[in-house]
C-alpha cells in the first residue's frame, strides 16, 4: 500500500502540529472540556508535593490551576510557567491571550522547559503572535527534541522528510522518528515503519517494519491498522493470520477508514479470516463507496444480490451513519 507515504509526507498538516505544550507529554484534554464547578477548589491531595496546579487543569478546576501556577511561576517553577502559558493559549479560566501566553512560554523555555519549547514552536509555525516564522520554529523543535520531547523529535522528523525548512535527509529523519517511537509516539512509530518498508533512511526491513506497525496499531494509529491488516493478511513481514487480520480491519473500519471498510467488505464477500455475510459485506462497501473508496468488485456483487439482501444492508448503512454523526463532537 502507498497511501503511508501520503500521511508522512503531508508535514505540516495541522494534525501533525495541531498539538498544545503538553501533547506526549500530559494527558490530553478531552475535545470540549466542561465548565469547572461552580466552587472553585483544588481537590484535596494525600500528597503533599502533588502538582496541584496540573491536577486541578486535569480536572477542569481551570481558575485553581491558574492561582497554584501563578503562585509557583513567582518561585521560578518551570513547568507552572509553562502551564500558565497553556491556560492563556487555550482561554481556560482566563481570557484566551496569545501573547501571554507566548511570554510565559517564554520565561520557561528560557529556563530549559521542553514543552514550553516546544509550544513556542507551535506559535512560530501557525503566526499567532506574528508573522509565521518557520527558522525560528525549527530551532525551538530541535531544542526540544534534544531534550527528549517525543512530539518536538517526531515533528522534527516530518521537516526532515519534507524538505524544505532543512536539506531532505530520511536518515536525520528516521533518527529523529526512532527517538520518538522508543518514548512511545504512535505516529514516530508508524512513521519509522513506513521508512522500514521503503527502505528510505534505513535499510528495507519489512520484519521491523510490521513490528513498528504493530505497536502504533496497539495505541491506536488508524493507518498503522490498516498497514497492519494488510500484512497480517498477506503474511508480509508478519506472521500470516487471515482471522486476525479480519479483526483488525473490523476495528479501523468501525473507527472510520474507508481502506478498511473496503477490505473488510472483501473479506466478508469471500468468507476469508471470518464467516462470508452478503449483507454485511453490501454494507461496508456501500460505506467504503460513500468515502471515496469505490470497487467494482464489490459494486457488481452488490448488484447481484437478492433484493432484501441489498435492503438489509443499505438499512444498516443508515444506522451506521446514524450513529457516526451523533458521535461527533
Amino acid at each position: 500500500m502507498r497511501h503511508a507515504a501520503r500521511v508522512l509526507l503531508t508535514a505540516l498538516a495541522v494534525a501533525a502540529f495541531g498539538t498544545g505544550a503538553f501533547a506526549q507529554q500530559r494527558p490530553p484534554l478531552p475535545k470540549s472540556a466542561p465548565p469547572p464547578p461552580p466552587a472553585e477548589a483544588a481537590p484535596p491531595s494525600i500528597d503533599p508535593n502533588a502538582d496541584l496546579a496540573f491536577g486541578a487543569y486535569q480536572r477542569g478546576y481551570y481558575l485553581t490551576a491558574f492561582k497554584e501556577a501563578s503562585r509557583r511561576a513567582e518561585q521560578n517553577d518551570t513547568d507552572a510557567m509553562t502551564l500558565l502559558g497553556e491556560l492563556y493559549a487555550q482561554g481556560l479560566g482566563v481570557g484566551r491571550d496569545d501573547a501571554k501566553a507566548a511570554e510565559w512560554y517564554q520565561r520557561a523555555a528560557a529556563n530549559g522547559g521542553r514543552d514550553a519549547m516546544f509550544a513556542l514552536a507551535m506559535f512560530n509555525f501557525q503566526g499567532r503572535t506574528g508573522p509565521r516564522n518557520s527558522e525560528e520554529a525549527a530551532r525551538l523543535m530541535a531544542a526540544a527534541a534534544k531534550l527528549g520531547h517525543a512530539a518536538a523529535a517526531y515533528n522534527l522528523g516530518l521537516l526532515y522528510l519534507e524538505g524544505q525548512q532543512f536539506p531532505q535527509d530520511f536518515a536525520r529523519a528516521a533518527e529523529l522518528f526512532r527517538a520518538a517511537a522508543d518514548a512511545g509516539n504512535q505516529e514516530a512509530q508508524y512513521a519509522l515503519g513506513t521508512l522500514y518498508k521503503e527502505g528510505r533512511g534505513v535499510p528495507r526491513d519489512a520484519t521491523q517494519a510490521m513490528a513498528l506497525m504493530e505497536k502504533a496499531a496497539i495505541a491506536g494509529n488508524l493507518d498503522a491498522m490498516v498497514e497492519f491488516a494488510i500484512a497480517r493478511f498477506n503474511g508480509d513481514g508478519t506472521a500470516k493470520d487471515e482471522s486476525a487480520a479480519a479483526q483488525l480491519f473490523l476495528r479501523a473500519a468501525r473507527l472510520g477508514s474507508p481502506i478498511a471498510q473496503n477490505r473488510l467488505a472483501r473479506i466478508l464477500m469471500a468468507g476469508r479470516g471470518m464467516p462470508a455475510d452478503a449483507a454485511e459485506a453490501v454494507k461496508w462497501h456501500f460505506i467504503a463507496r460513500a468515502a471515496g473508496a469505490g470497487d467494482p468488485q464489490l459494486e457488481a456483487f452488490a448488484t447481484q444480490q437478492p433484493e432484501a439482501v441489498r435492503e438489509a444492508a443499505e438499512a444498516a448503512v443508515t444506522k451506521w451513519q446514524s450513529t457516526a454523526q451523533s458521535m461527533q463532537p
